[in-house]
């Protein structure tokens, strides 16, 4: 069984030396870890076709399967995250407020990193390298607990990156993978708060829920993602059309991925028609309310659970809507404060959508896929952060920090 408490002892220790490193020491491992990866794409590759064709076997999702599936695109991509993420301004040591007391005393707020990193995900290899860029980049160390349908690709995109960072003179430990895939491990890890400093799930929502009802470690809860768009009386139709598509099908098996749509009544008639014949060609199936079915009739019957479904799949569910106000209620009662959207040409529906909507991000005439940390400019994220206090949305370096104040003084002493 692996030796958590060993584990933990490693990465404080890593952490002490990352610590000690200036900005332009974590940028060279960073370029060095992305000039690895290119190199070793080859046998990457391999161990991903080993977790490709068990995935396949066990009769996986083929919307999970392509979050699982590296390509050399793919890791071409990972490598061009870490050399953004080295590019990023340096947020470790920013001086967040100064001020200087009527007794002299100097005070500085300044943003230190978090410690020692703990994250628990599931089939996204491309996670172990943004989580290990992105804590690196800020000083974090970090251990990681990949799924077991990853287990292959996660190994040895590890093994790469850990042989980048020690020909660099830097501790390996500063990135650690739990590769035991029994679940007792996963719990410890969960309580293994005398080393990690926070702990980040990524993945179902039975996945987080199990983080955050067992974890005795501070826990940045991400969300899963049942994303909507808002189509208003007053949209684009063929606009909405080239949204929700993307939204939909540029890949299914992603928390921004659009799983629900609403229209207006008042355009209904003009939209359904044209969006089932655009989707047609990627089989998605369509499950509607009695007056989409009015539109639609080969469309299946939708159910309240359906409204409510993350479904990583080719599967859209479709309401009727008389107004915005009715759109943002249920997206309050149905979404998951990802990422939800507004097609409209009416700037004051978009207002109040924007306004109204608790998400992390709420679009307006643009598709929910731009929730990413690659997209947002921050090389990667390692997570989409759903919750309100520390993080919301697209987690980057910044995410990864906390602070501290330093305190100078010349002999002061309270009264």
């Amino acid at each position: 069984m692996t030796d958590l408490r060993e584990m933990g002892e490693r990465a404080v220790a890593a952490k002490a030396q990352l610590q000690t490193l200036h900005a332009g020491e974590r940028t060279r491992g960073l370029m060095a870890a992305a000039d690895a990866l290119l190199q070793n794409a080859e046998t990457i590759l391999k161990e991903n076709n080993t977790d490709m064709e068990n995935a396949v076997r066990n009769g996986m999702n083929p919307g999970l399967q392509d979050r699982l599936r590296l390509t050399a695109e793919r890791i071409c991509d990972m490598a061009e995250g870490l050399r953004q993420v080295a590019g990023l301004p340096d947020p470790v040591g920013e001086v967040m407020q100064e001020m200087t007391r009527p007794n002299g005393l100097q005070i500085r707020k300044v943003r230190v990193p978090l410690g020692v990193v703990g994250m628990i995900y599931e089939a996204r290899p491309n996670v172990t390298a943004d989580a290990f860029g992105l804590c690196f980049k800020t000083g974090n160390a970090v251990i990681l607990k990949g799924g077991s349908d990853a287990l292959h690709s996660n190994a040895a995109i590890v093994k790469v990156l850990r042989g980048a960072l020690e020909k660099e003179g830097i501790s390996p430990d500063a990135l650690q993978l739990i590769a035991d895939t029994d679940r007792q491990v996963t719990v410890a890890f969960m309580k293994l708060k005398e080393y990690v400093d926070v702990l980040i799930p990524r993945g179902s929502k039975r996945l987080i829920q199990s983080v955050v009802e067992n974890s005795t470690i501070p826990v940045i809860e991400t969300g899963t993602g049942n994303c909507h768009i808002y189509v208003d009386a007053a949209a684009d139709v063929d606009m909405a059309v080239k949204i929700i598509c993307n939204a939909k099908t540029q890949r299914v098996g992603v928390c921004n991925a659009c799983e629900s749509l609403l229209v207006h009544g008042d355009i209904r008639e003009r939209l359904l028609p044209k969006l089932a014949e655009a989707l047609a060609p990627k089989s998605v199936e369509l499950r509607g309310d009695r007056r989409v079915k009015e539109v639609l009739p080969d469309c299946t019957d939708a159910t309240q659970e359906d409204y409510g479904r993350e479904y990583l799949d080719y599967i859209l569910s479709i309401k009727t809507v008389d107004s915005t106000e009715e759109a943002v209620a249920h997206i309050g009662r149905y979404g998951t404060r990802h990422s939800e959207c507004i097609v409209t040409e009416d700037e004051k529906a978009a207002e109040k959508f924007l306004n109204g909507t608790d998400a992390a991000c709420v679009y307006w005439n643009a598709s929910t896929r731009f929730t990413d940390g690659f997209e947002f400019g921050f090389g990667a994220e390692i997570g989409i952060s759903t919750q309100k206090l520390h993080a919301r949305g697209p987690m980057g370096p910044r995410e990864l920090t906390t602070y501290k104040y330093i305190i100078c003084g010349d002999g002061q002493i309270r009264g």
